[in-house]
C-alpha cells in the first residue's frame, strides 16, 4: 500500500439498552458458551424472558454482544446476574457499561446495596465493588449440594 493511503478502522458503535423480549434469542446465543465453560449458570427460555425485566443488552449491528440483569431482591439488597460480554468485544468497556446500567437502575430505585457472585473480582473492584461495606460487612456462602 502507498504511505499516501491510510486505513482507518472504525470502531463499532456500541449501544448498551434495557433488554426487550425480542433480545431473548440472542441473550441465549451468547451466554452458550460461558455456561459450557462453567462461567455462568445455564438459563432456560422462560428464566431469560424473566431476567429481561431487569436486564440490559449491549448491542452492535443487531446483534447482541453483552449482557446483564440486575435482581432486586428487596429495598436493601440486589445482585449484578449474568454479566457476560461476547469474546469478540471484550476490553471495550461493555462489562463496565453493562455493570453501570445495572447500578444506576438500583440507584433509581434507591436500593441500598448491590451485589456481584463472581470469579472476576478484579473487574468488579474496577467497578467500585468491594468484599467489605462500610462497617465491615461481609458475604459469606455455605453451598448446600454436590457440585453437577
Amino acid at each position: 500500500m502507498p504511505e499516501s493511503e491510510t486505513t482507518e478502522l472504525q470502531a463499532p458503535t456500541i449501544t448498551v439498552r434495557p433488554a426487550t423480549a425480542d433480545d431473548v434469542e440472542g441473550i441465549g446465543a451468547l451466554i452458550e458458551p460461558f455456561v459450557a465453560h462453567k462461567r455462568l449458570l445455564p438459563r432456560t427460555a422462560d428464566e431469560l424472558e424473566d431476567l429481561i425485566s431487569c436486564g440490559f443488552v449491549a448491542v452492535v449491528d443487531d446483534q447482541v454482544v453483552g449482557f446483564a440483569a440486575l435482581e432486586i431482591y428487596s429495598k436493601k439488597l440486589a445482585e449484578v446476574r449474568s454479566l457476560c460480554v461476547s469474546s469478540d468485544f471484550q476490553r471495550h468497556g461493555i462489562g463496565r457499561r453493562l455493570v453501570e446500567a445495572c447500578v444506576g437502575r438500583a440507584r433509581e430505585r434507591h436500593i441500598f446495596e448491590v451485589m456481584a457472585i463472581t470469579s472476576t473480582d478484579d473487574f468488579f473492584r474496577s467497578c467500585g465493588f468491594d468484599f467489605t461495606l462500610p462497617g465491615e460487612k461481609k458475604a459469606l456462602f455455605l453451598q448446600t449440594r454436590d457440585e453437577p
